[in-house]
């Protein structure tokens, strides 16, 4: 029988981004944060077991700002996701603070992850649709001569803000939609005459309607087994190139899997709006559609009454 799919957030950069727990801004009537809304969602589609990925210096405060709540209504693990969890041989290189990236959060998991599971980031609003979709496939497929993933893949245009740049993972999908390739983009704005991103000093136009990825992944077991032994081969390129910079990306990690044959990933539509806190200029539209969303009854005004 296959086991039930399990939800990983990657939470371990809210400390830093908002400096220091305590201070993440409610976006609800009820302190409400955006991740209360995807765990909602995330429950609402069938997940009961959540495992958050954070630091050790945050362990107490993200307990009592939304892990104390959550245990109530689903089963939560909490995993760490530290600089010296390195493979053997290797060290953090001095003045190093900067973490591993994504698919070093994800790797720090692998030791509570016992079945599918989907990756979401902590701070961003998905939409119910995303978390249905994803957990529909993931009890739907499992691995057979090939791995099969799947990511809920957004419109551009509905993923940017007016108020600076977004770093997305801009797809290219095959006429089957899976995914051929994502090419991380760091620097992407809107503009007067649409969306354009920054090339190496050069702004290149690019289709609203491109789908992006929003780090909405559906993964089984075996992406921790890949993501493991390619991490090596990563660390020494790193420490070679920008030791105290280079990371590990996941999306990195699925192309590089893509490329070999070994993966293919099915590429989920969603048409809900991507909301989240960017930029502290973000916060007033992210309340606003939250309290529209709570006044047509896709939440109840108060989340977690048990």
């Amino acid at each position: 029988m296959n086991k039930k799919p399990v939800l990983v957030v990657m939470a371990a950069g809210m400390g830093s981004r908002y400096g220091g727990l305590k201070q993440i801004d409610p976006v609800g009537n009820h302190g409400q944060i955006i991740i209360d809304y995807s765990l909602y969602d995330a429950r609402r589609a069938g997940f009961e077991t959540v495992v958050f990925i954070i630091k050790h210096e945050i362990e107490e405060a993200f307990r009592q700002a939304v892990g104390n709540r959550i245990s109530k209504v689903m089963e939560v693990r909490y995993v760490f996701q530290e600089l010296d969890d390195l493979p053997q041989g290797y060290s953090v290189p001095e003045g190093r603070t900067k973490p591993w990236g994504t698919a070093h959060a994800v790797l720090a998991a692998r030791h509570v992850i016992d079945a599918p599971f989907a990756v979401i980031n902590a701070d961003d609003y998905y939409g119910p649709e995303a978390f249905s979709e994803i957990y529909r496939y993931l009890s739907t497929h499992q691995d057979d001569s090939i791995y099969r993933y799947a990511m809920v893949g957004y419109l551009l245009k509905n993923t940017v803000t007016e108020h600076g740049y977004v770093s997305r993972g801009v797809c290219v999908e095959n006429p089957d939609h899976t995914l051929q390739s994502v090419t991380e983009r760091t620097k992407i704005e809107l503009y007067d005459g649409g969306i354009h991103f920054d090339e190496n000093g050069s702004w290149v136009d690019v289709d609203p309607d491109s789908i992006v990825s929003m780090n909405l992944w559906g993964f089984s077991e075996s992406f921790l087994r890949e993501t493991s032994e390619r991490f090596s081969a990563f660390l020494d390129r790193a420490l070679r190139e920008n030791p105290l910079k280079g990371e590990y990306f996941l999306p990195s990690v699925v192309s590089e899997l893509i490329a070999e044959g070994k993966a293919t990933v099915q590429v989920l539509r969603s048409p809900d709006k991507w909301y989240g806190v960017t930029y502290r200029e973000d916060k007033p539209a992210v309340m606003a559609a939250i309290a529209e969303k709570t006044a047509a009854g896709l939440y109840p005004d108060n989340l977690w009454e048990v």
